[in-house]
């Protein structure tokens, strides 16, 4: 029986066919390798208002510092260089497209025969870090450092890392491994009635479960000088690092305490870039099983940023133990870079309405304006659609091969199910998922969006289920590319 294909999986299957033809030019050719490190702060200096949270926090203190660790990685051929890519992990909430595009045009003329377009930002999405927008907070106007001062502050910071990273290398050696570690739990409680709440208590009666699933590998990466020095290490977990997420205080979260753990046993000098992977709906955050949890933390006289490191670190260690047998100096290195055109999330009318009443009923609420403009932007959204000019989404799409491991970059606060699909159909041995690698709203499920939610409904999506589902397709598609001998 003949049925026309649903417009959706037409659009899958031109988008397979687009990325094969653009990528087919690549030639796996292995490479020597050589890789530099550089870690810089990125700490205000001033009080600073802090994002992630729907109130305006300023913090006067500094509770742990803040860091970008830069990693560049090149592969050549006597002088040729062959491949080339610097990513760089960031203790903030996202990646502003101002801040990626104005480190680039900075590094540009000081890292001749760099392409800038072959640097890639993410963020390890800790909740104390500062604000990187103008506007969407009412703050003081004096005693602070401003959104905009601290852009500006950040970019100079960054490309200081960039280009440190890039002069600092050297021969080297990579291995990859895979650990285990329980940081992250879904954040989704899902009731008799389908509906859904980010942490919605689970001691309710009408509590039927968990909605989706979690991913509790740990993919890392680990580089070597031609001494056999450990000198870098990128390690890609499934979870924002947001367990301090409450907190008025700067705070780098639980990678800070992951990086101090290696930096004791390894030396002060070792690069550790985290790496979050699609993680939308999970949290560090307990669920359930809390007291018994709670227990043995205070069994172990550790606080909780404290066990969660132990537990990454542990993973770390797993992982370490198998990578450090197989080290390899003349790799494949790939570095493909695309936008990517990703349907828009719709706003219905109903939406709409309900939305603009409830902007109605808080707008002289001085308490409420961070929510006021979170709730406007959508129905500005849904306005140029009725206008017909919100259709797409553009995304800076990054897809890496090194080795027998891929990397593969997104903007969002990706549901894990969408991170699961790409290294479930990938043909790479390790497929590392890096969220956050710009600015970072949530893409859901279709059975998230059906049980709506803050993370699952329109005000929280620019790109919805639909959206999240094309931007899987695009990924594996070009990740597969890369190895175009394999089945």
């Amino acid at each position: 029986m003949n049925r026309k294909l649903k417009p959706t999986y037409c659009f899958f299957a031109i988008v397979a066919a687009c990325i094969l033809r653009n990528a087919s030019g690549n030639k796996c050719l292995a490479g020597d390798l050589y890789v530099g490190g550089a870690t810089v702060s990125i700490t205000p200096d001033q009080p600073v208002a802090l994002a992630g949270q729907m109130s305006p926090r300023i913090a006067t203190k500094v509770e742990t510092e803040l860091t970008a660790t830069a990693l560049a990685i090149e592969t050549r051929d006597g002088d040729k260089s062959q491949g080339q890519a610097i990513l760089v992990s960031c203790d903030l909430v996202y990646i502003p497209s101002v801040v990626l595009n104005t480190v680039r045009e900075r590094i540009e003329s000081r890292i001749p025969g760099f392409d800038p377009s072959k640097l890639v930002l993410s963020a390890t999405h800790t909740h104390t870090a500062p604000v990187l927008y103008e506007g969407i907070f009412q703050l003081p106007a004096e005693g602070i450092i401003t959104p905009n001062e601290y852009v500006d502050f950040l970019a100079d910071r960054l490309a200081e890392a960039v280009v440190s990273a890039w002069q600092k290398r050297k021969a080297a050696s990579v291995g990859w491994g895979l650990g285990h570690a329980v940081v992250a739990y879904n954040r989704r409680s899902v009731y008799a009635d389908r509906h859904a709440q980010m942490y919605g208590s689970m001691q309710r009666e009408d509590f039927r479960e968990v909605e989706g699933p979690e991913d509790h590998g740990v993919e890392v990466l680990f580089f070597w000088d031609e001494q056999g020095q450990l000198t870098a290490t990128a390690v890609n977990v499934a979870c924002p690092s947001q367990e301090a997420e409450g907190g008025s205080e700067v705070n780098a979260d639980f990678w800070h305490q992951v990086r101090e753990s290696l930096h004791a046993k390894y030396g002060k000098d070792l690069a550790v870039l985290g790496w979050t992977g699609a993680a939308g709906d999970q949290s560090p955050h307990l669920r359930y099983r809390r007291q018994a949890e709670e227990r043995m933390r205070r069994l172990r006289g550790i606080d909780r940023l404290q066990e969660i490191s132990r537990r990454i670190v542990l993973a770390w260690e797993e992982a370490y133990a198998g990578a450090k047998q197989e080290r390899h100096s003349n790799v494949p290195l790939i570095h493909e870079v695309k936008t990517i055109e990703l349907p828009v999330r719709k706003i219905t009318e109903a939406e709409a309405k309900e939305i603009r009443a409830k902007v109605a009923k808080t707008a002289n609420d001085r308490n409420q304006f961070r929510w006021n403009t979170w709730r406007q932007d959508a129905i500005d959204r849904y306005e140029r659609q009725q206008a017909g000019n919100e259709k797409i989404y553009p995304m800076e799409l990054h897809a890496i091969r090194l080795g027998d491991i891929a990397i593969a970059t997104n903007d969002f606060e990706l549901f894990t199910q969408f991170g699961i699909q790409m290294k479930a159909r990938s043909k790479a041995l390790q497929t590392f998922v890096i969220q956050l690698a710009g600015p970072g709203t949530y893409v859901p499920t279709a059975t998230a969006a059906s049980g709506g939610g803050y993370s699952a409904i329109v005000e929280s999506n620019e790109v919805g289920p639909e959206g999240g589902q094309v931007l899987v397709e695009y990924t594996v598609k070009l990740i597969n590319s890369l190895w175009p001998d394999e089945k």
